[in-house]
Order: C-alpha cells, then structure tokens, then sequence
C-alpha cells in the first residue's frame, strides 16, 4: 500500500501535462516494439521447431546412409561368393565330365572284357570234343599234360578275375560320377539360394536409395525453411532495434520531463509487500535482465519499486509490471511462461533485496542501451 500528499498529485498533473504532447507517440512505439517482440519470439519458436525437424531429418538420412552402406557390403560379399560358387560349378561340372568320360571308358573295357571271354569260353566250347583221354594221348608227357589243364583253367581265372575288376571299376566311376551330380545339386540349390538373398538386397538396397533420396530432398526443403525463417527473424530483429532507436529518441525527447518525475520526493512513501511480490518481482527480473550482471538485476529491481513510489504509476508491484505498454514480456507472454517454468535464485535474490530497501538508483526508466539516451549503464542496458 502506497500513501500520497495532494502536494505530490499536484505535481505529478504539471508533469503529466508536460509529458502529454509525447505519451501517444511512446504508446504507439513500444506497442510496436512489444509487437516486434512478439514476432521475434513466435519466429524464434518457428526457427527452433524448423531446426529440430531437420536435426530429425538428418539422423534419419545418416541411419539410411549407414544401412544402405552395410546392404551394400553385405551385397559385395554375396557377389563374391556368387563368383566363388560359379566357379566351383564350373570345376564340378569338368570333374562330372570327366567322370562321364572314365565311365564310359571302364564300361568299354568290361564290354570288351565280357566279349574277349565269350569268344574264349566259345571256342572251349566249339572243341569240347576232346577229351581229357585225347588230351593226355596227343601229350608228349604228363607235364604237357598238366601244362594244358592248368593253362585252361588259368585262362577261365584270368577272365573272371579281369570281368570282376572291369566291374568294380566300373562301379566305383559309377559311384564318384553320382557323387559328384550330388554335389552338383547341392552346388545349384546354394546358388539359387544366393541368387535369392542377392534378389533380396537389391530389393532392400534399391528401397533404401528411394528413401535416402526422399530424406535428401526434405532436408533440403526443411533447411529451405529454416534459412527463409532465419531470414525473417534476422529482418524482424533489426525492425525491433530500429523501434528501439525510435523509442530511446522519444525518451530523449521527453527526458527533462522524466528528470522532473525522477525528482519527485517519495522519501515519506511506504509500500508495504504482498506476499506474491517477491515472485512476481523476481520474475519481471529474470525476464528483463537474464544473463546482465547481479547489479543490473538490482536496477531492474529498483525501477519497479520507484514506480510503485512514484504518483505518475500504479501504486503495486503487479500494477506497474502488468500496466500496459510498460514492460514487454508482459505481451509477449515471456512474464506467463517465466512465472510458470519458475524463477532462479539469483533474480529471486535480487527481488528479496530490492523489497527490503536496497534501491540502488533513481530512475524510473530503463532501455537497451544504444547511445542515444544518456543515463546510468549496466550491462546492456541504460537505466534513466
């Protein structure tokens, strides 16, 4: 609560009257400013948004990229097994041929063999008619004898003898020969499995490269969006500062006035706190002065309450914040999110000291400092 003397409002209304030619003009400009403000600050959240969608774009394109890169080797090992396989296809089908060939060879020569033998058991058989007796007679001595039995039954050995390993060998080419068209058939089966996964990878590769080409052509459109919005923030930026200038050159203009209410006497004003100040103040102060120095956060601090002191504002803490035109993280909604999200110890502190009496100047002002406004500097800013 604030108590003013009638001397006290008479002469806030001769100020007030010197300051009336210049208010609209200072309304309509921090208007502007809160309203470039605004802009700078959805623009800033556009722009954020943009990045963040092409951030998320561009992992998408480098797990693509890594995917299609692993497709690729594991296509380059399938095509080099490929040829491995062709190859070992190609010495199968030799080996094959050449089993053919040895087969054919070993059933020419049992062939052979069986018809040596029936020639030889047919002519045995044509001169059967001489008996052992004959034999015996027309032999010089029983040693011919003997030496013609046994070359006969050497003869019928040797056939059956060579008939039987003609037809082993013949077996054993029988059997490597389909031995080998097994392995022939397993050969085929793996490479038509290969072709299989080989037709797969291609599926994979060629859907992978439509894909990175579509992520390609989205991160160019969404980096198109941010650089237009970067563009825009950086055009909307410079207007606010060009407010800004316009705004610090009516506060100039009107500044002997503001030295008038500066020299307002509000040494016998006694404002006493509700308990929602301190939060409020501290808040007001983070939004106006994150990031500037302790003892700038004291001034931010200190304006307000020489305000609340002051007859030509509001008499309360959240009057003088919340009045309109005053302080522009009020419209921008910047004040909303900070009393929401919460406020540091550092602003709350300062808030906390101001309350108890630590004014640490006069003015009643304060702006982006720009040079053209002479006053007192902290930071950024230039407090008048």
């Amino acid at each position: 609560m604030r108590y003013i003397s009638w001397k006290r409002l008479l002469g806030a209304v001769l100020v007030l009257g010197m300051l009336s030619v210049n208010t609209s003009y200072a309304k309509t400009t921090q208007q502007n400013i809160d309203d470039a403000k605004n802009q700078i600050d959805s623009l800033q959240q556009q722009r954020d948004d943009a990045q963040a969608q092409v951030n998320d774009i561009s992992d998408k394109k480098d797990d693509i990229e890594e995917d299609l890169s692993g497709l690729n080797g594991e296509l380059q090992n399938i095509v080099s097994s490929m040829n491995e396989l062709e190859a070992n296809i190609a010495a199968k089908e030799d080996e094959i041929d050449e089993a053919k060939d040895d087969l054919a060879a070993a059933e020419l020569r049992c062939e052979e063999q069986y018809e040596d033998m029936k020639i030889r058991i047919q002519f045995m058989y044509e001169n059967s008619n001489t008996s052992a007796w004959q034999t015996l007679f027309e032999s010089t001595s029983i040693r011919d004898f003997l030496n013609r039995t046994e070359y006969i039954a050497q003869i019928n050995t040797y056939d059956r003898e060579k008939l039987t390993e003609f037809q082993e060998i013949q077996q054993e080419v029988a059997d490597k020969k389909a031995a080998l068209e097994e392995d022939m058939e397993e050969l085929v089966a793996l490479q038509e499995e290969m072709q299989q996964n080989q037709n797969r990878v291609n599926s994979l590769i060629s859907t992978a490269q439509t894909n990175l080409a579509q992520a390609n052509e989205d991160l160019a459109n969404a980096q198109e969006n941010v650089d237009e919005l970067e563009k825009k923030l950086a055009n909307m930026i410079a207007y606010e500062q060009q407010l800004e200038e316009q705004k610090a050159r009516e506060d100039a203009a009107r500044l002997e006035a503001i030295k008038q209410q500066e020299q307002e006497d509000t040494s016998g004003v006694v404002y006493v706190p509700t308990d929602s100040d301190l939060y409020l103040l501290g808040a007001i102060i983070q939004c106006e002065s994150d990031g500037e120095p302790y003892e700038g956060k004291l001034a931010v601090g200190s304006v307000v309450l020489n305000r609340v002191k002051s007859s030509y504002f509001p008499n309360t803490i959240s009057g003088v914040i919340y009045q309109s035109g005053q302080f522009s993280p009020v419209a921008s909604g910047r004040l909303a999110y900070r009393l929401e999200a919460g406020v540091n110890s550092a602003c709350l502190q300062a808030a906390q000291e101001v309350l108890n009496g630590n004014i640490t100047l006069n003015g009643l002002y304060f702006r982006r400092n720009n040079g053209i406004i002479q006053g007192t500097v902290i930071g950024n800013h230039v407090f008048y």
